[in-house]
This record gives structure tokens, C-alpha cells and sequence, in this order.
């Protein structure tokens, strides 16, 4: 029976994967093949490869700078939601700050709201409050890396807290006993500490930035246009460039798979440090 209940187990995980790589894979048979071939009996095993979109991509000096966009806007976004929410659940551990637990909920309630209920206010907020001069951050990487911080933030202090809270107070005691700062406290003793989660928050922060689209097609026009929003240049009144938006959509991929391949190890241990509270 030990023996059935194996074999039963990899069968099912073998259709498991099949059914979650199968898009990946027909998505890219779609970047390779002619427009002419898209429209008649699809094969589902490649015969022959067109390399002529990925190369009308990669020539594209709107598309590269699109992707440029994407890399800023993503990077310092995952970074700067990434610090803020370390040093905001380091206070939520530490600091016996009354109705925390309220202000924890608080900041899970705004993850919780649909992006659309935000787009108004963050429109009047770059283009007025926020405006210096003729200067205004609407369509500007850096008015798209704050209004990441919206969504982002309150997701990295929700995935940083258990970490923070599994690492013993007693430690930070310790150290300022000894003298040390509180900086110094949270650089050398607690950040080594909590570097899976860390790079947990950092690796799926930058994701879900690098993927937005709602946001990013309102409130970009040209300067902060991100790759994501560009494949809505493909749809025209004329027809629908599919070769073309598969193979942006491949280039979408790549560097969520590369960053996911690389730390792995650290994502399995960043979602299971909190589980078991010493």
C-alpha cells in the first residue's frame, strides 16, 4: 500500500507540473513561430523556431528602455519597502508600543483594498500635493516606486513580523549591555538573524512590482513606462501583434525565474523561520 500511495503521489505531481509549466511552454511556441502560423492548426510540438521577435524585440529602443523602467522602478521599490518594513517590525517586536496589534491590523487592511479604490487619490497626490514647479511625480519613477510602497510595504511588514518575532529579545539585551548601540543591535545581531525572511520580503516585493500592470498603464504615459503596460501598444484597432506580446511576456519571465532559481534556498527558509517560536 506504502508502495501505491508513492507512485500515486508522483503521479500527481508530475500533472501538477505539467499543468503549471504547459502555459510557459506554449507561451513561448508562440514567440517563435510567424504571424501566419499562429492563425492555423496549432502544433503543440515545435518544428522549427522564429527568432525574428525576440530580435525585433531586443532592436526595440522603446521596448529596452521599458524594461530599463522596469528594473528601476521594481529594484528601488523592493528595496526601500524592504528597509522600511524591517525597521517597522523591528519596533513592533521590540518596543512595547501600545494598540501594535491594531496598527499590525491596519496595515493589512490597505494590502487588502483593490488597487482601482486607490488610483484617484494617488492621481491628485502626484500631480498636486506632491508638485514642485512645473515638476510633478505623475509618470516619474519615483513617484511609481512610492505608490508601490502603498501595496508593498504593508506586505513586507506583514511576512518580516513573524521573523522578527522569532528571534530572542534577550540577544538585543545582551548587546546593550555591552554597550552597543541600537544600530548597531539591528545591523550586526538581528538583520543576520532574520536574512531568509529579508530576502523573502526583498524577492516577492520586487516581483509584484515588476508585475503590476493597473497602476503603472495610469499612472505612466512615456518617462516611467514600465514593460508590463507595453504590451497594450501591441493591441491596435489594425489587428493584435501576438508573436510580439508573447515574446515580451517571455522577457517578463526571465528575471523573476533567474532571481527565484538563485535564492531559492533562502525563500524556503525566510516562509518557515516563524513557524516554530522557540
Amino acid at each position: 500500500m506504502k508502495r501505491y500511495r508513492t507512485w500515486a503521489n508522483l503521479l500527481f505531481w508530475i500533472v501538477v507540473s505539467f499543468l503549471t509549466m504547459f502555459p510557459i511552454y506554449w507561451l513561448f511556441v508562440i514567440s517563435v513561430k510567424p504571424a501566419v502560423e499562429l492563425f492555423s492548426t496549432p502544433d503543440v510540438i515545435l518544428k522549427s523556431v522564429y527568432w525574428k521577435n525576440y530580435i525585433n524585440v531586443l532592436n526595440d529602443e522603446t521596448l529596452r528602455g521599458y524594461m530599463a523602467n522596469s528594473l528601476i522602478i521594481s529594484t528601488g521599490n523592493a528595496v526601500l519597502v524592504t528597509i522600511l518594513g524591517f525597521l517597522a517590525c523591528y519596533a513592533l517586536s521590540r518596543f512595547n508600543l501600545g494598540g501594535k496589534e491594531s496598527i499590525f491590523f491596519w496595515t493589512i487592511t490597505n494590502r487588502m483594498a483593490p488597487p482601482a479604490v486607490f488610483l484617484l487619490p494617488l492621481f491628485l497626490l502626484l500631480t498636486q500635493v506632491y508638485r514642485v514647479g512645473d515638476f510633478t511625480l505623475l509618470d516619474s519613477k519615483i513617484g511609481m516606486i512610492l505608490v508601490y510602497c502603498t501595496f508593498n510595504l504593508p506586505f513586507a511588514i506583514w511576512t518580516l513580523r513573524p521573523t522578527l518575532d522569532s528571534i530572542p529579545k534577550e540577544l538585543d539585551e545582551a548587546a546593550f549591555v555591552d554597550g552597543a548601540s541600537a544600530w548597531t543591535v539591528i545591523t550586526e545581531i538581528v538583520l543576520p538573524l532574520a536574512r531568509p525572511g529579508v530576502a523573502v520580503t526583498l524577492i516577492l516585493t520586487w516581483v509584484f512590482a515588476w508585475n503590476e500592470y493597473l497602476l503603472a498603464a495610469t499612472l505612466t504615459n512615456f518617462n516611467a513606462r514600465t514593460l508590463t503596460t507595453g504590451l497594450s501598444e501591441y493591441v491596435t484597432t489594425t489587428g493584435t501583434e501576438w508573436g510580439v506580446m508573447a515574446t515580451i511576456s517571455v522577457f517578463t519571465l526571465i528575471p523573476a525565474l533567474i532571481i527565484f532559481s538563485l535564492v531559492q534556498r533562502h525563500i524556503v527558509a525566510g516562509l518557515t523561520f516563524g513557524a516554530v517560536k522557540g
